[in-house]
C-alpha cells in the first residue's frame, strides 16, 4: 500500500488550533508547500473544521485539521468554537498558532490548558516572526502564565515561525515529527490470530446497500492484513459460502463475516471452525471489545421509552435497508420487545451530552482513528451510558456472541 492511499483512520491527525486571523491556515499552506486552506485578512473564514488527508516529510501520512477560531462570536461563533474543541478529541498532534504581534490571549491559554490536560503531544507556534517587535515580551507571557498556575508549557515545544517568509517551518516540520506516537507494531486487525500459509474465509454480501464497484474500508484493511501475515483469503458472498466448504481441501483458520449475515454464517460454519465479524474485529482494533460485549448485554434490559443512539464514524448515502438507521433498529425492537426510540449521528457528529441515552451502539469505526474511537468510548463510560458496537450486538441478539469471540481466546 502507498503512502497516498493510506486510510484516513491510520493517519496521524495534526489539528491546528487558536484565533481567528492568528495564521492557522497560513501555517498549513506552509507546511504542506500547498494551498490547501484559504487564507483571508476576513475574520472567520474558516467557519467549520476541515480536514486533509495528505503527506507531510518526514512524518508521512497525516491528516490535517484546520479549525474555526477560538474567539469567534455569536451563537454561530459559539457553535464554531465547540466544534474546533471536538476536533481535539481526534488529534494525534495539536498545534495552538498564536499571533506574534498580538502574544497570547486567554483563548489561547485555555485551549492550551485543554491540550494539556487531555496529554495531547503538542507545539506552541509563535506565528509572525517577519512582523513582531518583541518576540521576548511574548515568550515571557507563556512563562509568566505557566508560573502562575497555569498550563506547564515545554520551552521545546514554543517555536517562532513566520508563513509568510517560511523561517523556521522546516524546523517546525522537524518537532512535529518528533511529537509523533510511536507506532504500536503489534496492533493488528487478524494478523496476530492467524498464521503463515493459514486460510481465512470472508463473508461480503453484495447488495444495494454496498458501495459500487468496490469493497468497504474494513473488508479491504483485513484483506490487506491477512495477506502481510502471508496467510490466504477467500472472499465470497453469503449465498456461496456453503459450497466454499465443499470445495476447499482444508480446513480453514477463521471465518470473518458481515455482521449482517452473522446467523447464517454461523449456522453454516461447521464445528471447529472459528468465526467472528469484521465489526468484532475493529472493536478490538480500535476500541475496547471487553468494553462493548458487556455494552451488548444491555440489549436484555432495556425497557419502554429507553432512548438509544446509533453512531457511525462516517457519513454515506442512506439507501433502503441501511443496517444503521433501519435494521438495527427493527432487530433491536424484536429483540427487547420494547417500545424504544432511537437516534441517529454520523460522521464527527457525537453528542457530547449523552446521558439521556441508556444505549449506544456504534459502527466499527473505520473510518475514525483509534484516539477518536476510544474518546467516545470514554465518553460513555463517563456518563454511565453502556456502549457497544454492530458486530458484538447483532451477535448477542442472535445467541452467537460467545462463540464468535472464541478466536481471541486461544
Amino acid at each position: 500500500m502507498s503512502l497516498n492511499s493510506t486510510p484516513s483512520g491510520e493517519r496521524i491527525h495534526i489539528g491546528i488550533f487558536g484565533k481567528r486571523n492568528a495564521g492557522k491556515s497560513s501555517v498549513i499552506n506552509a507546511l504542506t508547500g500547498q494551498n490547501l486552506a484559504i487564507v483571508s485578512d476576513v475574520l472567520g473564514t474558516t467557519t467549520d473544521p476541515v480536514q486533509k488527508a495528505m503527506e507531510l516529510l518526514p512524518l508521512g501520512p497525516v491528516v490535517m485539521i484546520d479549525t474555526p477560531g477560538l474567539d469567534d462570536e455569536g451563537e454561530l461563533g459559539a457553535l464554531r468554537i465547540r466544534k474546533a474543541y471536538q476536533m481535539l478529541n481526534k488529534s494525534d498532534i495539536a498545534l495552538l498558532v498564536v499571533d506574534g504581534t498580538v502574544g497570547f490571549t486567554e483563548e489561547d491559554f485555555r485551549i492550551l490548558d485543554r491540550i494539556i490536560d487531555k496529554d495531547i503531544p503538542y507545539a506552541v507556534v509563535l506565528n509572525k516572526a517577519d512582523l513582531a517587535a518583541d518576540k521576548d515580551k511574548v515568550t515571557e507571557q507563556l512563562r509568566s502564565r505557566c508560573g502562575a498556575g497555569g498550563a506547564a508549557a515545554d520551552d521545546s515545544r514554543v517555536m517562532w515561525v513566520s508563513a509568510e517568509d517560511k523561517t523556521n517551518i522546516n524546523e517546525l516540520k522537524e518537532l512535529i515529527a518528533s511529537l509523533a506516537p510511536s507506532e504500536d507494531n503489534d496492533r493488528r486487525i487478524v494478523g496476530d490470530l492467524i498464521g503463515p500459509d493459514d486460510l481465512v474465509v470472508l463473508v461480503i454480501p453484495i447488495d444495494k446497500a454496498a458501495p459500487k464497484g468496490r469493497l468497504i474500508l474494513p473488508q479491504q484493511q483485513t484483506i490487506r492484513d491477512i495477506l502481510e501475515s502471508d496467510a490466504a483469503a477467500v472472499v465470497v458472498k453469503e449465498n456461496g459460502l456453503k459450497e466454499v466448504f465443499r470445495s476447499l481441501d482444508r480446513k480453514p483458520a477463521l471465518v470473518i463475516t458481515d455482521s449482517q449475515v452473522f446467523k447464517r454464517v454461523a449456522e453454516e460454519t461447521p464445528e471447529g471452525i472459528p468465526f467472528t465479524s469484521f465489526s468484532v474485529l475493529f472493536s478490538r482494533y480500535k476500541g475496547d471489545l471487553e468494553a462493548q460485549v458487556k455494552g451488548a448485554h444491555t440489549l436484555d434490559e432495556l425497557e419502554d421509552g429507553d432512548t438509544i443512539l446509533i453512531s457511525e464514524g462516517c457519513t454515506h448515502h442512506r439507501q433502503c435497508g441501511d443496517i444503521g438507521t433501519e435494521k438495527l433498529p427493527a432487530w433491536i425492537r424484536k429483540h427487547s420487545g420494547r417500545d424504544l426510540k432511537f437516534e441517529f449521528t454520523s460522521g464527527t457528529e457525537f453528542p457530547m451530552d449523552i446521558e439521556q441515552y441508556r444505549l449506544i451502539v456504534h459502527c466499527g469505526g473505520c473510518m475514525l482513528n483509534e484516539k477518536e474511537m476510544k474518546y467516545r468510548l470514554k465518553c460513555a463510560a463517563d456518563a454511565g451510558v453502556p456502549m457497544t458496537n454492530y458486530g458484538t450486538a447483532i451477535a448477542h441478539m442472535n445467541g452467537i456472541l460467545d462463540k464468535s469471540l472464541e478466536v481471541f481466546r486461544k
